[in-house]
């Protein structure tokens, strides 16, 4: 074995999003491209002087390293460790077979004491040889990387001239134990042993067991990707579930022709199953990487939104929560459904932008318990990332502990604070200068649109959303354009971060409903003149050529 300074050369767009950089395989697959960004995190991670010298600030340090298990991830997996053990990483902490979900990375970086992680995930977009790619950089305290980072790593890709790696032969990343490249020790681990130590830390395993003994059923749709692993060892092995409560249980490089995001739309045999004659108490689906999450009951969809609302109504019956929360925080597209019941307990919540790495300063400075995105993402606490499996272990604990169903809690959850009506529409693929455009021109249609009458309402905000984080006093700028109306009402448009081909607008729709009696009406008949506004003032379709959007959720 030997270590190699390889020349390079500088690859365009690699600038990381929301969640990392994410694009499609066939980019990914091109030499260097990987070594590339890897070896630029690496120079940043190493601490990087002005006059682009690189240190040495990780060598004696500790990276978890993992991913979801789509295709690339294995090959990936080597090349990393081949470029980590030649710029000075101690040790690696790889999960077995190269999978770790999101959240399980990281409780590993948190329960061991790690410098950070690196996930090779694509989170909810498509896999296999077609599909999509992703890799992003988890800090110490096992969140996502924040601007500062992801911004100094573009940088260094873009003067980039030189690899530094070992040419040392692939290793064995399937058998658990330990082996060496160059002077870095490499621990095979196994992936679930942390998370599910997290996880009976936080809910009454005694209890749940009583709860399947007792005939419970559910169905946990894995949708062939990695919470599979997680859902089968905590659900069926140390809960009791009825074997096969799990399915499309094994993580499979293209999730078996399945897109891995969890919606109506996408999970249409969940769906199907929940709507049977003999469906089961609990349905859920997880997404790619494990960290988003679909609830079900019977005949009955929870939405993203009033899930961490009733979370946050009912947290003191986990037992993780029984001391009460510190507060709450939801990103800005997400509903105000949590803000009614956070003021009804007196505590604290918070709109940040879209990005769970905003959530982590909250978490960090213990200003915030719960935290939810209304792109089907809730967390806590407990690792600083959103957690798919903990929130179908949430609700299964809720209905332990209540002995009501899903439909019965959120019932009576709009009967208490009111219904918050609630839909996305999703625009894919736009051509990336005709969606900045349209954003652009809404922007620029804001001093107009303060105060205007439109349909029945009142525009009381209109502004280009901007957050100033209250820890560390950063601004972010120009996190999408609001429509606040005199009843509450809300229409916001905002260009989403996580695609990898042409861009995504995403247009959120919200009313809210405290009339018992008006609060079963089908979501878009109760959205219908907002839907009609958010067309009036960005002329969507005269724009994009589209009849309408490529999903709602």
């Amino acid at each position: 074995m030997a270590i190699q300074n390889l020349p390079t050369q500088v690859f365009a767009g690699q600038r990381p999003g929301t969640s990392g950089l994410r694009k499609k395989v066939a980019v990914f697959i091109q030499p260097r491209y990987l070594e590339n960004f890897v070896q630029a995190l690496l120079d940043v991670l190493n601490g990087l002087a002005p006059d682009g010298q690189v240190g040495t600030a990780l060598h004696g340090q500790t990276l978890v390293l993992g991913g979801d298990g789509r295709f690339f991830n294995r090959v990936a997996v080597q090349t990393i460790l081949k470029l980590a053990a030649a710029n000075g990483v101690q040790r690696v902490l790889l999960g077995q077979g190269g999978i770790l979900s999101t959240p399980a990375v990281s409780a590993v970086i948190r329960r061991r004491q790690a410098f950070g992680g690196i996930v090779l995930s694509a989170s909810h977009n498509p896999g296999g040889p077609d599909g999509d790619f992703g890799i992003k950089y988890n800090a110490s305290n096992g969140g996502p990387a924040n601007e500062t980072l992801t911004e100094a790593v573009y940088a260094r890709t873009q003067v980039l001239s030189q690899l530094r790696i070992s040419d040392a032969p692939d290793i064995d990343i399937n058998t658990l134990g330990s082996c060496q490249i160059e002077q870095m020790q490499v621990e095979v681990i196994d992936p679930v042993a942390d998370y599910v130590a997290v996880m009976r830390d936080l809910f009454d395993f005694d209890m749940l067991r009583g709860l399947f003994k007792q005939g419970f059923t559910l169905r946990v749709d894995a949708m062939n990707a990695v919470g599979g692993p997680y859902a089968k060892a905590i659900l069926e092995g140390e809960l009791g579930a009825p074997a096969g409560s799990v399915v499309n249980a094994v993580p499979l490089e293209d999730f078996g022709g399945l897109h891995p995001d969890p919606n109506p739309v996408n999970a249409e045999d969940l769906i199907a199953h929940m709507s049977a004659a003999a469906a089961p108490d609990l349905g859920a689906a997880m997404d790619g990487d494990a960290d988003r999450n679909m609830v079900l009951g019977r005949h009955f969809v929870v939405t993203p939104s009033d899930s961490l609302a009733l979370m946050t109504a009912h947290a003191r019956l986990i037992p993780g929560y029984r001391d009460g929360l510190l507060g709450v925080a939801r990103s800005m597209p997400t509903s105000a459904a949590v803000d009614r019941v956070a003021k009804a307990l007196g505590m604290d919540c918070f709109e940040t932008p879209t990005g769970w790495k905003f959530f982590g300063n909250l978490l960090d400075a213990g200003r915030v318990t719960l935290c939810g995105e209304e792109s089907y993402g809730t967390g806590s606490s407990h690792v600083r990332e959103k957690d798919g499996l903990w929130a179908i272990l949430f609700w299964l604990s809720l209905q332990g502990a209540t002995g009501r169903s899903v439909e019965s809690l959120v019932r009576e959850h709009w009967a208490t604070y009111g219904r918050n009506y609630y839909s996305r529409h999703d625009y894919e693929a736009i051509p990336t200068e005709v969606a900045d455009g349209l954003m652009s021109a809404l922007r620029a249609a804001l001093p107009g649109l303060q105060g205007a009458q439109l349909g029945a309402r009142t525009v009381v905000v209109a502004d280009d959303f901007a957050y100033t984080d209250p820890v560390d006093g950063s601004v972010s700028a120009k996190q999408g354009v609001r429509l606040i109306f005199d009843d509450g009402a809300r229409v916001i448009f905002r260009l989403s971060g996580t695609g990898t081909e042409g861009a995504t607008l995403r247009i959120y729709l919200e009313n809210y409903e405290a009339d018992v009696s008006r609060q079963d009406q089908p979501v878009q008949a109760a959205l219908a003149d907002l839907i009609a506004v958010a067309e009036q003032v960005a002329g969507v379709r005269e724009r994009t050529g589209m009849a309408g959007p490529t999903v709602a959720t």
